[in-house]
């Protein structure tokens, strides 16, 4: 048997079953060394390929982390699946928390995964501990959104002598209300090019008992804050005139009612100007010595861990999940992370070559359109195949690949004389 026909006889025989119990198999957990640790399949292989680029990429110096989330459509694992807040805005149903670490270079290192009940500031420190003890990380500085930081683990990261940079609750800190942000430092502008127009920001660092900020201001950001609370002001004005009994109950107006003499509703001119000084700012904690404008540089790349998770979700189409053990589901997400890694490299290999990215669909349609067909005429036999499309050819440069030619002929299979 030829080796093209044992691939198609395999392909025949391959089963929907046959993927979910791969997936199954990649999440199982396996012992490895030492003994006592227990770690599954996806893990082992995320710092496989960590060690294994290491020396061509040199150390990690940045580790930008995020999570979100990913709904299941039934219950979901016995542990993984649960009820918490959902970024697919799907409260109804069970979910898993998924976090992504990129590099410097915005490729995926790690991937993590948690009950779907899962606080954002409970997973920041095993991030690091992992990072440390298995992928042998000891000076990467780690960044990270608001929703991660707390006393205790800016505690923890200091203590263990790690950098960080760390968005922070701007509005719910008295610290930064009354203290960072009346401060009148000097601002220093910054103009970050986009690929329609450019983003124009202002930034200073203010230090508070050896706590560092930095304060940032994005004006267009500050100019649609400000559009859309008039708008919800003069919302809040006609219902107002309506009767004010319907507002308690609506977040959005109620921080900005009174209630004078205990005497119904009224809009508080103290609360709108207090919201306004929020316009376009948001406040970072670092220790580390950068500028503030570094400081604010190296934060917005944490836009690329979105992306990535926005690439997982819609074109990848990770969610919704189907499977019902926390292997497969673990196997699953684990598929998506190579997913992702794999088209990290060849948009790099693609940019290498000056080449245009094309549609993600349309790559995935080319392929699904590029076969080869075998055919057998007056005892002769060759293989065909599809004349490659637009995006296919620029992929092959890339990734330095030939396709087989489109006439192939084949060897003829000798016959065989009949017992006599």
């Amino acid at each position: 048997m030829s080796p093209r026909e044992s691939r198609g006889r395999l392909r025949d025989a391959l089963t929907l079953d046959h993927p979910y119990k791969a997936m199954a198999w990649l999440g199982e957990d396996i012992a490895t060394k030492p003994a006592s640790q227990v770690r599954c399949r996806t893990e082992v292989i995320d710092e496989a390929l960590y060690h294994h680029r290491r020396s061509l990429f040199g150390e990690l110096s940045v580790a930008f982390f995020d999570t979100t989330s990913l709904y299941f459509e039934g219950q979901g694992g016995a542990a993984l699946g649960r009820r918490g807040y959902s970024k697919d805005f799907r409260p109804q149903l069970h979910q898993v928390v998924l976090g992504i670490v990129l590099d410097e270079n915005d490729r995926p290192i790690a991937s993590f995964l948690w009950p779907g009940n899962t606080a954002d500031v409970t997973t920041l420190l095993p991030v690091v501990e992992r990072l440390r003890r298995r992928f042998g990380v000891r000076h990467a500085c780690v960044v990270a959104d608001r929703g991660m930081i707390s006393v205790s683990t800016i505690t923890a990261l200091e203590a263990q002598g790690i950098d960080y940079i760390l968005g922070v609750r701007e509005r719910t800190l008295r610290e930064i209300r009354q203290t960072v942000l009346e401060d009148d430092g000097v601002t220093v502008p910054l103009v970050i090019p986009r690929q329609k127009g450019e983003t124009n920001l202002a930034a200073n660092h203010v230090e508070v008992a050896g706590r560092r900020y930095v304060v940032c201001r994005n004006e267009e950001e500050a100019r649609k804050d400000a559009e859309t609370r008039a708008a919800l002001i003069a919302g809040l004005e006609r219902k107002l005139a309506q009767g004010d009994k319907a507002l308690v109950a609506n977040a959005g107006y109620r921080r900005f009612l009174s209630a004078p003499a205990g005497h119904g509703f009224a809009i508080d001119p103290d609360k709108v100007a207090a919201d306004a000084q929020f316009d376009g700012v948001f406040v970072l904690r670092t220790n580390m010595k950068l500028s503030a404008l570094a400081v604010v540089l190296r934060h917005r790349n944490l836009l690329a861990v979105e992306q990535s998770f926005l690439v997982a979700k819609t074109l990848l189409a990770t969610r919704p999940v189907f499977h019902r053990t926390d292997a497969a589901i673990r196997g699953h997400i684990g598929c998506t992370f190579l997913a992702l890694l794999l088209r990290k490299e060849l948009l790099d290999r693609l940019a290498a070559h000056r080449a245009p990215m094309p549609e993600w669909q349309h790559i995935i349609d080319d392929l699904l359109d590029l076969s080869v067909v075998e055919v057998e005429q007056d005892g002769r036999r060759a293989i065909l195949r599809t004349a490659p499309r637009p995006s296919i050819d620029p992929i092959c440069r890339a990734l330095r690949l030939t396709l087989p030619p489109i006439f192939q002929e084949m060897p003829t299979a000798p016959r065989t004389q009949a017992p006599q």
